[in-house]
């Protein structure tokens, strides 16, 4: 059975022109409605703004599924007002994707402490409190250094610190832009991130020597992989690491990552529903997951450690995606006729 009958808005922010003049051939998501045209859906462009909320909440209540491409944090604009609109629509009986409860679950940075315990953990230390963080964080950056420290929400490197001690003051680097490094009394850089607790913890990472070998994004749909991007990171990297790259992307079955996949699909997907308390259905229709290569174990393979879970608007992907996407959703929608 295909998805002729079935209505879905694609949601993403703009403001009033944007949403008059949307063309879903021209959107940057336009591989997104392809497949779910040629998956027989009917989909239709949603953007979305607080001042016409209303107008947004009517178009979504008329359809049976919505897929959400917002950032937690654009231009200073927040998801609050958003996710109350997403959470009445999925009370309503519409399919959200991604649901804002498991956005709050699983998007955030705090996930790397909550399933520390999977084989993706590593080093890692969670403050909810200014208290804690003042009480805690020296002592890490004492017994483990450096350390990347992160706000619980964000995306494109906002947020995220690489931090080590340099005499008695720190050096900090900021992953988001191309700054050079500052160094600060360590009090100094403690009182700048005051605000921060405002919105949610800390959570205070080690540094993991081998970034420089790049970084492994494993794409899943729900509990399928789909596709992976290689990428050489420089944000944090040394200055004698060389030049960075654009993510390259490639298909489920690429050799490298074979290993990696059995992993994401087998135990530790798995293993973060069982941590979150989720069902299977609740994963995003797309998500992906962030590793950098860890320690090599005992039998000379390579590790992997977890360095953040991205649901809230993961494009572009892999050619592959977008027909997972229609294939999940077809599956999630189908027994509710």
């Amino acid at each position: 059975m295909g998805g002729q009958s079935f209505k879905v808005a694609v949601v993403w922010r703009g403001d009033a022109e944007a949403r008059r003049s949307a063309d879903p051939a021209t959107t940057r998501l336009s591989p997104i409605f392809a497949a779910l045209s040629a998956a027989g859906f009917a989909a239709e462009p949603c953007v979305y703004d607080e001042s016409f909320a209303a107008e947004v909440r009517a178009q979504l209540l008329a359809c049976d599924a919505v897929l959400v491409w917002v950032n937690p944090i654009a231009t200073g604009a927040r998801r609050g007002a958003l996710n109350a609109l997403l959470e009445e629509v999925a009370a309503a009986g519409v399919l959200v994707s991604a649901r804002p409860a498991v956005v709050a679950a699983m998007g955030v940075k705090s996930v790397l402490h909550r399933t520390r315990h999977l084989g993706w953990g590593s080093d890692v230390r969670l403050y909810e409190t200014e208290a804690a963080f003042v009480a805690g964080f020296p002592i890490s950056l004492a017994e483990a250094r450096p350390r990347v420290l992160k706000q619980d929400r964000g995306n494109d490197g906002l947020g995220v610190w690489k931090v080590e001690t340099a005499g008695d003051h720190v050096e900090v680097r900021e992953a988001h832009g191309d700054g050079a490094p500052r160094t600060l009394p360590l009090a100094d850089f403690m009182a700048e991130r005051r605000p921060d607790f405002d919105v949610g913890p800390l959570v205070d990472q080690a540094y993991q020597p081998r970034l420089p070998e790049g970084m492994i994004r494993c794409y899943m749909s729900g509990a399928r992989l789909v596709g992976f991007g290689h990428h050489l990171v420089r944000a944090l990297a040394p200055a004698d690491a060389g030049p960075g790259g654009t993510r390259l992307y490639s298909g489920p079955a690429d050799p490298r990552f074979q290993r990696l996949r059995g992993l994401m699909e087998r135990d530790w997907t798995p293993g973060l529903l069982r941590t979150l308390g989720l069902r299977p259905d609740d994963l995003p229709v797309i998500w992906d997951a962030d590793f950098l290569l860890g320690p090599r174990d005992a039998s000379g393979e390579d590790t992997y450690v977890l360095c953040e879970i991205n649901v809230s608007s993961v494009f572009p992907m892999p050619e592959e995606g977008p027909a997972a996407i229609a294939r999940t959703l077809r599956e999630r929608l189908v027994p509710r006729r």
